[in-house]
């Protein structure tokens, strides 16, 4: 076993994080990102995203939102060249998230809310809550922590379109599932941090059970002020409920 004392230089105990959910900052980002993916069965995925925060602010209110849409390329080994370079509409995603002076004030988190709309294949809408909070360490460790962002989010879909499996074979089953970001991050330089579960983390389908649980990670670095880049990959460990085999994404962002 590890000694205590160096147990406690490595990482940072409990009692020595900070709840700094309520700092919310008030730049501007422009996100462009890629993914590849594999599905598993032989089909893969590319998906090109483009992702935009903003604040909000109302009365004692204050907060941020984030617009998310992309379009998507589906094919498999079989699949012509031509024909894996075609994209389609993919999900598109509001979320907005905040906090006053007074509303679930004792929860000490974030609270939101995230709509997904029914364009492309995705054939429902789906909607659900959020409560997302942010630790900050209070001293340095030898990992160097960042933070500690845990997130929780409830997805409930349902067909606004009337769809059926024969009008659109390709929608996917109504969402019921309980997301978990359990977001942590380390700072490897100065303007280089590497993020475990930040951008995919566990799913449980609360429909007809089963779990999606990924190993996450993501490298982000900072060029300039205004300028991040990011490259990540995901590989599933626990998979009883289907998402993906493996991801690996990409991102430039610019704050403004």
């Amino acid at each position: 076993m590890l000694p205590a004392a160096w147990a406690e230089d490595l990482l940072v105990p409990v009692s020595k994080f900070d709840n700094d959910s309520q700092q919310l900052t008030d730049t501007r980002v422009l996100e462009f990102w890629g993914y590849h993916d594999y599905q598993g069965s032989d089909n893969y995925q590319n998906i090109l995203k483009l992702r935009y925060y903003n604040p909000l602010e109302a009365g004692d209110w204050r907060g941020r939102f984030r617009l998310d849409t992309s379009v998507v390329s589906s094919y498999n080994s079989d699949t012509t060249s031509n024909t894996s370079g075609q994209y389609s509409s993919g999900n598109t995603m509001l979320t907005v998230w905040g906090q006053d002076k007074y509303f679930l004030k004792p929860l000490g988190a974030l609270v939101g809310a995230r709509v997904t709309f029914p364009f492309g294949n995705n054939g429902q809408w789906a909607v659900g809550p959020q409560l997302g909070w942010s630790f900050m360490p209070e001293v340095d460790s030898i990992l160097h922590v960042t933070d500690f962002s845990p997130l929780l989010r409830y997805m409930y879909g349902f067909d606004g379109k009337n769809n059926s499996q024969i009008s659109n074979p390709s929608q996917p089953a109504l969402q019921r599932n309980l997301q978990m970001f359990p977001t942590i991050g380390f700072q490897l330089s100065p303007n280089t941090m590497l993020r475990f579960w930040d951008e995919n983390g566990a799913v449980y389908n609360s429909a007809g059970g089963g779990w999606f649980v990924p190993i996450d990670a993501m490298v982000t670095h900072r060029l300039t002020k205004n300028l991040v880049l990011a490259i990540g990959a995901s590989k599933q460990v626990v998979q009883t409920y289907h998402q993906y085999d493996w991801s690996t994404y990409g991102k430039v962002s610019f704050n403004f």
